[in-house]
């Protein structure tokens, strides 16, 4: 596994639309575990392809170091509830704010072994994949937030 950069705000490569990927093989599968051993290593709980330079419809998250969704070309498929919570981003270093997301999502994905997945999502979970969904679609959390800040302003509840 290697470590990848992770692009900044600004990078050309984070506005743009996620192509699908038509090929689940031994590269893909490499990739995402080079994005998981990137995203633990930069201390994150979520990252999408367009973070480290590739325009795919794919992501990994895992919120409590235990449980790792790759999730290849996702798509919400229901949402209920309406929250507003604190986001930062790895793309947008020691910025935070505000951020009205769904409370309970449901996903459908291809898993790395081409197997086709539905995944209900709750609280931080739900809040993480549906931030990634959004470099998907080359939007960043600052584009949306409110009260956006340097530093947390509080903490996780």
């Amino acid at each position: 596994m290697a470590l990848l950069e992770i692009k900044k705000a600004g990078d050309p490569v984070l506005k743009k639309i996620c192509a699908p990927v038509d090929k689940i093989d031994k590269r893909l599968r490499r990739f995402l575990d080079d994005m998981a051993e990137t995203m633990y290593a930069s201390d994150g709980v979520g990252i999408a392809a367009p973070q480290v330079g590739e325009s795919i419809r794919v992501c990994v998250v895992d919120v409590d170091k235990k449980n790792r969704y790759d999730l290849i070309n996702p798509v919400i498929v229901y949402r209920e509830g309406s929250k507003v919570g604190e986001e930062g981003c790895l793309s947008c270093p020691n910025l935070f704010g505000d951020v009205e997301r769904a409370e309970k999502i449901r996903v459908e994905y291809i898993s790395r072994f081409n197997k086709k997945k539905t995944l209900e999502a709750e609280g931080l979970l739900s809040r993480c994949i549906q931030h990634e969904l959004d470099h998907l679609d080359g939007r960043l959390f600052i584009d949306i937030a409110k009260n956006i800040t340097q530093g947390r302003k509080k903490t996780e509840e």
